[in-house]
């Protein structure tokens, strides 16, 4: 297994190139597959599975947020000799009901071969690479989390606990809480993001807050699953795992701001 191929979906996003670049630092054989990326993966076109598939020992799996893991993937994947699968879940799954990322977690438990599952908290990224990105630039940030703690997480640590459960034994079959060094919540982050940037971020977090911006079937849907939410706590999953003190968000912080991030 240890010169095999590694299959890294989603190569293009926050996770899946950090996962892929540091396999290749390692010295590891890369397949890079995205809808845009060097190989082209479709979870819409099972043409493009095999594809991807062929050669590959073991799969960095995930989907973009509005699609489950197909069973037939998982299916052809374990055919044509797939032996371990990295599953990148969430915090808090089972609370919310994701039924959509439970379905996920399910199909690689039950897939026959060795699996990891990470669960990791909201990833720092979020907020210079992701979905919070416009709400920085625009000053207003509204969730319906109030004042609820989450352990921030730098998709750098998850990428870094990836690697080790793909390429390490003593890792199948384990659930790993993926977390940043502290709890903050949403106003901690941006008062830090704000001594760091001198931006200021309003931040609204009441239920009516949000469904003032939001449509009222995803609000609602949103807000039942993000109340049974709990504070998020740190874990030494970062240490123990992958060897390296987890990032903190105010060291996040001041790397995307010398590296550009919010100054557009």
């Amino acid at each position: 297994m240890a010169d095999s191929t590694i299959l890294v979906l989603g190569a293009t996003g926050s996770t899946g190139r950090r996962v892929a670049a540091r396999l290749t630092a390692a010295g590891h054989a890369v397949r890079r597959a995205s809808r845009r990326g060097e190989v082209r993966f479709d979870w819409s076109d099972p043409g493009t599975w095999a594809g991807a598939l062929t050669g590959v020992e073991r799969v960095y799996l995930m989907a973009p947020h509005e699609l489950p893991v197909d069973p037939g993937f998982v299916a052809e994947a374990v055919a044509r000799g797939v032996r371990r699968f990295v599953l990148l879940s969430t915090r808090g799954v089972a609370e919310m009901r994701d039924e959509r990322l439970l379905a996920a977690e399910r199909l690689v438990r039950g897939s026959g071969v060795g699996w990891t599952v990470l669960r990791p908290d909201w990833f720092d990224q979020n907020f210079d690479e992701g979905f919070f990105r416009p709400a920085v630039l625009a000053g207003e940030l509204v969730l319906p989390l109030g004042d609820k703690q989450q352990a921030f997480v730098d998709a750098d640590d998850i990428a870094a606990v990836a690697v080790a459960a793909l390429t390490e034994d003593g890792h199948e079959g384990e659930v790993y809480e993926v977390t940043g060094p502290e709890s903050l919540s949403f106003p901690d982050a941006l008062a830090v993001l704000a001594r760091v940037t001198g931006r200021r971020v309003r931040f609204r977090g009441t239920p009516d807050d949000y469904r003032a911006v939001v449509p009222a079937d995803v609000a609602e849907e949103q807000i039942r699953a993000w109340d049974a939410l709990g504070d998020g706590a740190p874990t030494d999953t970062v240490a123990r795992v992958a060897g390296r003190e987890p990032k903190s968000f105010h060291d996040y912080a001041v790397q995307a701001w010398e590296g550009g991030a919010w100054r557009d």
